[in-house]
């Protein structure tokens, strides 16, 4: 088999059934990243979906999925189309509506909006479908993620580790009370967790260090509380919305292809295969780890393609 081919396999194959668990997945806003891709492979090992988008975006998400726009992505192997329970807006940067400052709340892209907050999310979730199964964490942001570390500001940095970092601590401490036990939740890191990735700036390397710190952490105190388990991923470079946001996304592709031991472009439906792996009942006694889904990226101490080695 050509290591260019990429085989892509029904859960059922591989014996993942989630069929009667529900999904709230955070951080999902098109169709192109991560979020979108476990929650299509949750789908379609029979879980049901609900959503939590970013206020700004929220109702262009919307919109895309009345319009039509989306319609071939949501279609499921099965032939029929991956459904949301719900669509909810969260900004995970606010627990609690006290905490959101009044140019948040007055922005036009907020006003029209309630209940954002993560608190007031689980609490709708918990008042319109009683429990969940299983949370995802697919989201990151940083205010200044294009300035090298020397000139990110304090708030800068903290916002990044609020956003991306701090944001699954929260998910977990509000959704954990409504998971019903032998849950699992994921996020998603990154290798500038452990790694210089020059240009990912802004304080996010930082948070995507806390962020598999928190992991072992949440492992330990959400099993103990709930009888939960709590994993990451940390994925390799995909050319998402987000993503792109950083500004150098296309080199670190570029560069993974030409470097990494399977020396192929990364596909997210490949993270979202490892996703249902880590929140199925086949992962059951993996708990507290950082699995990297990356072609093997990781493990590579020098660039073959330097100037060095030719």
């Amino acid at each position: 088999m050509s290591i260019k081919s990429v085989y892509v396999y029904s859960h059922s194959m591989l014996g993942i059934q989630l069929k009667g668990k529900k999904a709230f997945i955070a951080g999902v806003a098109d169709d192109k990243g991560f979020g979108w891709a476990i929650a299509k492979a949750l789908a379609e090992a029979g879980a049901e979906i609900i959503i939590g988008t970013w206020p700004p975006v929220y109702n262009i998400f919307l919109k895309s999925l009345s319009s039509g726009k989306l319609n071939e992505s949501l279609s499921l192997s099965s032939g029929s189309k991956m459904k949301f329970l719900k669509i909810y807006p969260m900004d995970a940067s606010y627990d609690n509506p006290e905490h959101v400052p009044e140019e948040i709340q007055t922005n036009k892209r907020y006003l029209a909006l309630q209940n954002y907050t993560i608190s007031e999310v689980a609490e709708q979730v918990h008042q319109e479908f009683g429990t969940v199964d299983l949370l995802v964490h697919s989201l990151a942001n940083g205010p200044e993620a294009k300035k090298p570390l020397l000139e990110t500001s304090r708030e800068g940095y903290l916002a990044a580790v609020s956003a991306s970092s701090y944001s699954f601590v929260s998910l977990v401490s509000h959704f954990g009370e409504i998971m019903n036990p032998g849950g699992a939740a994921l996020t998603l890191s990154y290798l500038a967790a452990e790694k210089v990735v020059p240009g990912y700036g802004g304080g996010l390397h930082a948070a995507k260090a806390a962020l598999e710190s928190d992991t072992r952490y949440l492992a330990w105190e959400a099993g103990q509380k709930w009888g939960i388990r709590v994993n990451a991923i940390s994925a390799g470079a995909l050319g998402s919305r987000a993503a792109k946001a950083i500004g150098f996304i296309d080199k670190m592709i570029a560069y993974s292809e030409s470097n990494a031991p399977v020396n192929k472009g990364l596909r997210s439906t490949e993270v979202g295969a490892a996703a249902a792996f880590f929140l199925s009942p086949l992962a059951s006694a993996i708990t507290g780890e950082t699995i990297h889904v990356d072609n093997g990226l990781n493990i590579m101490g020098v660039a073959s393609d330097s100037a060095c080695f030719t």
